[in-house]
């Protein structure tokens, strides 16, 4: 069925987490979404994930992609770490993506297709990381990336080959958008159906938490938890801030300076006669003539200009600054009038210009004394903003020629610094009260983009020019923490889940009764006379998506279950359990809602060609063959979320 209908039935906030496709190099592949196409079957023995035809997808492989689609996300995310992107779908959707790619490699080549050496070279030339300073291709910006980012230039080849054959098979799918009438009536009938029920909850309140656990049973349960007590990723950062205020003494002007600024500005503070003058700027020569007669009759130009459809501007200028404005004739005539004077019509470069000659000053000339006020705080920004790019441009030549952050922070007499352990986000778990200094989140996202070994790398810090030096020191994976330090968490928890446990079996209970024909209430009150009322439960589907964040999971089973059964579900945040019965549906025919039936074609055109490409790529696969060694995968997997010989 279209992925529209899977929506309709199986919505559930937060039940999977999809990542979308991600090159490697940020190349789009423009199918799509091209994943989740799992495909189980079959073996493959060797150091091998998967094979794909005649391919095989090495373990390293799968490792390297894994790795770097962590640091795409991050990017967006930069508290990602590898445990919570592999735990949340990463792993398996890098793999789906590979696979797929490969068969429709495999399969375009079985088919005679051929990606050129010339449409690989376009791509690279058209990536804009490989572009220099005048936007074309740069072999040594190309050749420093892949050095930076550990690539090579035949695994870019091969996957930008493998993202053009997968272009040529799908595209003609992408486009596959026009949804029939009678196509989208079912499913737009399905959204105005409506059903009611009953709702029991049991909470975990209502469950026994029994004795106190032995020490053994709070070590068995954080052993199977450990997930729960895991402390993300940190990193220890070195970087050193260069800010204009440690710069102050480079940015003071010398006295020659300022007297050379201000005899450059000398128009600016020689003082001389200004006007304010109001002009009105007319397309047509007639009707600046009645503009004028109006304005010499008596009106205010601002109220004979807006009757005409037109807006004065007032200028304050000197007699160069209204010639720059609009030309020598009318600066000339504008200074040559008396206060109150009208001029015009006078030719302007857009039209005639009609002006009053609102006010006249004569303004007194600064000498150097008075004018050093303004000359020196504007002097010091351009001094510190060129002393900032100096040293920028002296670290870059630096970190070009291969220096130490050491070395960097010693040849600039910088202060270095070094940062606890961290979190993405700036905490410091082994410490709550800690505050990052604003600096810290800039420094840490690019940290954390880094990976060990990395060069240093400038980061600004703030709008004014503020820069860092920054170089990764150590990571500190994840890892739970040690079970002397949150015995009483754990302890509270194992009680928790024991009182979950026991609120199930009673819920279990009331289930038991109500399929066996007990009212829902009835069935409740014998279960435990403490339990919360039964509430009535009623809906039409399109409440489903009226809440983005997804409708209740009551909700959403409901609309799951057949009329007159009965389920049990738990409640969100493990708050207890909820016991559901269907007791009546209202079908439905959206023929006569035109309405609903051109949204719901709307809603599945955007979502057909994306459904057909799924199609097609699962038919490839089969077609080419896929088998995939779980052993391998799961090694890969426990390697990448720390654990040794898959083992927590």
């Amino acid at each position: 069925m279209l992925s529209f209908f899977r929506r309709l039935i199986h919505s559930k906030a937060g039940l999977v987490i999809t990542f979308g496709v991600l090159a490697v190099i940020a190349l789009a592949f423009a199918a799509g979404d091209v994943t989740g196409l799992g495909h189980g079957g079959g073996s493959v023995t060797g150091d091998n994930v998967a094979s794909v035809g005649n391919e095989k997808i090495g373990a390293a492989e799968l490792r390297e992609r894994t790795q770097r689609e962590l640091d795409s996300f991050r990017q967006q995310q930069p508290g990602l770490d590898m445990v919570q992107f592999v735990t949340q779908g990463g792993l398996d959707g890098t793999l789906e993506r590979v696979i797929n790619q490969v068969a429709l490699q495999e399969f375009g080549q079985d088919q005679g297709m051929v990606v050129s050496k010339a449409a690989v070279d376009a791509q690279i030339a058209a990536i804009p990381a490989f572009q220099g300073p005048d936007g074309k291709f740069s072999p040594t910006a190309y050749q420093r990336l892949l050095a930076e980012r550990r690539l090579t230039d035949a695994g870019i080849r091969s996957d930008i080959t493998r993202d053009i054959m997968a272009q040529q098979i799908v595209a003609p799918q992408i486009g596959a958008s026009q949804v029939a009438r009678a196509v989208a009536l079912p499913y737009a009938s399905l959204l105005l159906e409506k059903r009611q029920g009953s709702i029991a909850f049991v909470p975990d309140s209502a469950g026994d938490t029994g004795p106190a656990p032995t020490e053994a049973e709070v070590a068995a349960f954080y052993n199977r938890n450990r997930a729960r007590y895991m402390v993300p990723e940190r990193r220890v950062v070195r970087y050193a801030l260069v800010t204009p205020a440690a710069i102050k003494d480079k940015a003071v002007p010398t006295e020659a300076e300022i007297a050379a600024a201000y005899k450059a500005q000398a128009a600016r503070y020689a003082g001389g006669e200004k006007r304010t003058v109001s002009q009105v700027i007319v397309a047509d020569q007639k009707a600046a003539q009645a503009l004028v007669a109006k304005v010499k009759g008596g009106m205010p130009i601002a109220d004979a200009a807006r009757a005409a459809g037109l807006e004065p501007a007032t200028l304050t200028v000197d007699k160069a600054g209204l010639a720059a404005q609009s030309s020598t004739e009318i600066a000339n005539a504008a200074f040559g009038a008396t206060q109150g004077s009208v001029l015009g019509p006078l030719k302007a470069p857009l039209g005639f210009a009609v002006l009053r000659v609102d006010a006249i000053t004569q303004e007194k000339g600064r000498p150097l004394a008075e004018a050093r006020a303004e000359i020196v705080p504007a002097l010091t920004q351009q001094k510190t903003q060129a002393a900032l790019v100096a040293v920028q441009d002296a670290l870059n030549e630096a970190i070009g020629n291969n220096a130490t952050f050491a070395e960097l922070v010693s040849d600039q007499k910088l202060t270095a610094q070094t940062t606890p352990a961290l979190a993405a986000n700036g905490s410091d778990p082994e410490n709550a009260a800690f505050k990052p200094a604003p600096e810290i989140l800039p420094v840490l996202s690019a940290a954390f983009q880094a990976e060990q070994g990395d060069d240093p790398q400038l980061v600004q810090t703030a709008q004014d020019g503020s820069f860092a030096v920054v170089a990764l020191d150590r990571v500190v994976p994840a890892a739970p923490r040690p079970l002397a330090q949150v015995r009483d968490t754990v302890t509270r928890d194992f009680r928790l889940e024991r009182a979950h446990v026991a609120a199930r079996k009673i819920a279990a209970a009331v289930l038991s009764a109500a399929q066996k024909g007990t009212p829902l209430e009835q069935a409740v009150r014998a279960a435990d006379s403490n339990l919360p009322a039964v509430k009535p439960l009623r809906a039409s589907r399109a409440q489903l998506f009226a809440n983005r964040a997804g409708a209740p999971p009551a909700l959403t089973l409901l609309f799951s279950m057949v009329q007159g059964s009965v389920r049990v579900i738990e409640a969100p945040q493990q708050g207890g359990w909820m016991v559901v019965k269907l007791e009546q549906v209202q079908k439905a025919d959206a023929k006569n809602s035109p309405g609903v039936i051109a949204a719901v074609r709307q809603d599945l055109a955007r979502s057909a060609g994306r459904e057909y490409v799924q199609q097609l790529t699962r038919a490839i696969r089969n077609e080419v063959g896929v088998k995939k060694n779980d052993g391998v995968i799961a090694s890969v997997r426990a390697q990448l979320l720390g654990q040794e010989n898959g083992q927590p």
